[in-house]
């Protein structure tokens, strides 16, 4: 098979899907690698690396998108791609189709087979560890004086005590911004609504840390001594509701800061909207918000490192067994299959968009195999199927 990395062109992106240990897999393996020039270049990866490691570098995108039977890259397909897939090839790519209906249709259009890498990882994306930790992070910084906020420090300093911080979701993106503002001295509480979730985290840190089941109350009740809010919740699309809305805000000091790692839109934060790396910050009844989209994309090397390692078992299984039988053999493809040959195959895409959606299970003919087991990517269900 011709597998190809794309040069990512989404702004602010400097990630790569596979690094050059990856690229040597593939053609052990018996597959042509391409690489689009500079694919690697902001991550630290070098063309010279990537043909070193036996691959062949092309600079044309076009080029790419005609020679390639399987491409893959981290973010979206943008709109200046729309009209580059072409049927049956097999695209692997952060798709995030439930929000994006056009990149949806062009995916349709083309009759492509398209597998969105969000909901492929079976042990969560390294990408969400590093939007936890960067993202605390980032919020530190916000809390500077120099950049709008109050000017505290995380750990405080000997007679000023330290930040209040509130984490709102206790799954791996949540538990990397835990991490590292437990580490710096913060006094840090984490809602969840899994309490199962709580107990684990205060038994990891001996209860050192405050846990609380997440509602809009609970919310509402602490954010008066709260410093630094860190959004880390997946909102289901589907609702129109807020954990935290406008009005909540003016319960805060002027100057604390609203971290939104997820930035889902709509999301959990009503004040929020994306923002990126170049102008990151504004300020809602007071609050200073961080809502960049992209945080892994700052620090690249690693997050790419990361990223590939863990993907590379997916890619392989895909090239060399096919989609049909890596679907059977990993049901984390299998849920990840979002387009197929004209038809959607994505559920969460069906029930948000309101538009007839086929099984991964059926549209390949696996039906009635023994197939991996795989929980469903979100709790938005669909019977919303095509018509035969």
């Amino acid at each position: 098979m011709v597998f190809g990395v794309l040069k990512d062109i989404k702004a602010g992106e400097n990630r790569v899907i596979c690094t050059p240990v990856e690229i040597a897999s593939v053609v052990s393996a018996g597959h042509t690698a391409l690489v689009q020039s500079g694919a690697g270049e902001g991550a630290g990866f070098s063309d010279e690396s990537y043909a070193k490691a036996g691959a062949e570098i092309v600079r044309d995108a076009r080029e790419m998108w005609k020679r390639c039977d399987f491409l893959a890259k981290v973010k979206e397909i943008e709109e200046s791609e729309f009209d580059l897939p072409r049927e049956g090839q097999i695209i692997y790519c952060c798709i995030h189709p439930a929000a994006h209906r056009e990149e949806v249709d062009a995916l349709l259009r083309s009759k492509c087979i398209a597998i969105t890498a969000e909901d492929s990882h079976r042990n969560g994306s390294p990408n969400c560890e590093a939007a936890g930790k960067q993202g605390a992070l980032f919020g530190l910084e916000s809390m500077l004086t120099i950049n709008g906020g109050k000017g505290k420090f995380v750990g405080g300093f000997a007679g000023a005590p330290g930040m209040n911080v509130l984490i709102l979701g206790g799954g791996i993106v949540g538990q990397g911004a835990l991490s590292v503002l437990y580490a710096l001295g913060a006094n840090v509480t984490v809602m969840d609504i899994n309490a199962g979730v709580l107990k684990m985290l205060g038994d990891k840190y001996q209860n050192k840390i405050n846990t609380m089941f997440c509602t809009k109350e609970a919310i509402a009740s602490v954010l008066p001594q709260t410093d630094m809010v860190v959004n880390c919740v997946k909102w289901p699309k589907q609702r129109k509701d807020f954990l935290i809305d406008k009005e909540m805000l003016k319960l805060m000091e002027k100057g604390s800061v609203l971290v939104d790692i997820s930035n889902d839109d709509p999301g959990a934060i009503e004040s929020s909207h994306e923002t990126h790396h170049d102008d990151p910050r504004y300020v809602v009844n007071g609050v200073v918000h961080y809502c960049v989209s992209n945080i892994p994309g700052a620090v690249a090397h690693s997050t790419s490192v990361a990223l590939a390692a863990e993907t590379l078992p997916m890619l392989l299984n895909i090239m060399n067994n096919g989609v049909k039988e890596a679907c059977v053999r990993d049901g984390f493809i299998r849920r990840s299959l979002t387009a197929y040959e004209g038809l959607l195959t994505h559920e969460e895409t069906s029930a948000i968009q309101q538009r007839p959606w086929i099984r991964p299970e059926d549209v390949l003919g696996i039906a009635d195999r023994k197939l991996d087991p795989a929980p469903p990517a979100t709790t938005t269900r669909s019977e919303n199927y095509y018509k035969r």
